[in-house]
Formats: structure tokens, C-alpha cells, sequence
């Protein structure tokens, strides 16, 4: 560190600056260990059905049911424990990583677990003038205003059901093929903001826009 002093001779004139240098110990930082919290929702411990089937081989799972089977690698972050009829998804290491694998496989092979064994289903409602749906064999026929009919085979492992011509109903035990299927069938006619025409989930909420004003008399 540089200090400044002044030289003053003994008539009282300032006969110049003196600068001295001081040795300067470092600048130390102090270093905590910061642990990750654990997941709220990867501490949540799944519960198993009697009627499901679990096999482990290393980082892989298979889960078995009476609607199907499901398998999955997951990281080495996380380690899955099974007591009796419970599920419990740990983290392996204190690493950001395993942070937030811990949430994520927790709910994944929880929607394994579930679709297995009960399912899931996914609705979508038509609105508009002439909007309809139908199924003819394995596809799914679309009326959307086109000039033609949009049809959509249907994946193996998924269930379409249409009631009452303007609502479809995805079922099946694989969560995220019924998400697929749902959006892809949703992005033909996404609603529109003004009078909300097109296909939406079920209990989707859409925010209209208001439109242009009349002219003012």
C-alpha cells in the first residue's frame, strides 16, 4: 500500500512529496461448502401397486403392469431403493446435477408406476362452425375448415375415443406419447384470441382479445 507525506524544510516551505510503499498482507476469502437442498418432490416416496411388476439391471428399470411395460435408464446421480411396497429416489452425490435428477426420475418413474397400472387420458375439445371428429379404423379424422379432412393414424400403445363429434379423448399408459399425440392433434387448429375457435384441452383457458371497435358515429 502507497502512503503520501509532504517534506517541510525549516522556513516552511514544502520542498516536495514523499512517497513510501508498505507491504500489504493478501486479501484472504473465506470458503463454504454449500450443500444442495434436497427436492422436494424427489423425497416423496412412490407407492407401488400389487399388481406391478418391478425389475432392476444396473441404472435400468422395467415396470410392468396390466395395461403395459415401461422401461428407462436413469444417471448415476440418483439411486432408487425399494422397501416392500414403496419407491424411494435418493441422490447418489451432493452435485447441482444430482439435484435435479432427484425431482425429475422421482416423477418420471412415478408416471411409470401410475400408467401401468390405472393410465392416463387426455382430452381435446373442437370449437368452431363445422369443426368435427371422427374415427375411422385406426385414424383420426379431422374437420377444421380445410379443404380437406386431416387424418392422424394413431400410435401403437394410445387409445382415441371421440364423443359427441367435437371431444377426443387420448387414453393409454404411456404419459408422454398421449402428451404427443394431444399436442400434435391441438397444433392443426391451436385457438384463436378473438373468438376462440379451434382445438383445446379440456378446462384450457384462453385469453381473448378484444377486436377492432366500430367507427364512431
Amino acid at each position: 500500500m502507497a502512503t503520501l507525506s509532504f517534506s517541510i524544510n525549516s522556513s516552511g516551505l514544502n520542498t516536495g512529496i514523499c512517497v513510501s510503499h508498505k507491504p500489504v498482507s493478501r486479501v484472504g476469502y473465506l470458503r463454504t461448502k454449500v450443500e444442495c437442498k434436497e427436492s422436494r418432490v424427489g423425497k416423496k416416496p412412490i407407492q407401488v401397486p400389487s399388481n406391478v411388476n418391478l425389475t432392476f439391471d444396473g441404472q435400468f428399470i422395467s415396470v410392468k403392469g396390466p395395461l403395459g411395460e415401461l422401461s428407462r435408464t436413469y444417471p448415476n446421480d440418483i439411486v432408487i431403493e425399494r422397501e416392500e411396497s414403496i419407491l424411494k429416489v435418493r441422490k447418489a452425490v451432493e452435485t447441482r446435477r444430482a439435484n435435479e435428477m432427484h425431482g425429475l426420475f422421482r416423477t418420471l418413474i412415478d408416471n411409470m408406476v401410475v400408467g401401468v397400472s390405472k393410465g392416463f387420458e387426455k382430452q381435446l375439445i373442437l370449437i368452431g362452425v363445422g369443426y368435427r371428429a371422427q374415427m375411422e379404423g385406426n385414424d383420426l379424422v379431422l374437420f377444421l375448415g380445410f379443404s380437406h379432412p386431416v387424418r392422424m393414424p394413431v400410435p401403437e400403445g394410445l387409445k382415441v375415443k371421440v364423443e359427441e363429434n367435437t371431444r377426443v379423448i387420448v387414453s393409454g399408459y404411456n404419459k408422454q406419447s398421449i402428451g404427443e399425440f394431444a399436442a400434435k392433434v391441438r397444433k392443426w387448429r391451436p385457438p384463436e384470441p378473438y373468438k376462440g375457435k379451434g382445438i383445446r384441452y379440456a378446462g384450457e383457458v384462453v385469453r381473448k382479445k378484444e377486436g377492432k371497435a366500430g367507427k364512431k358515429k
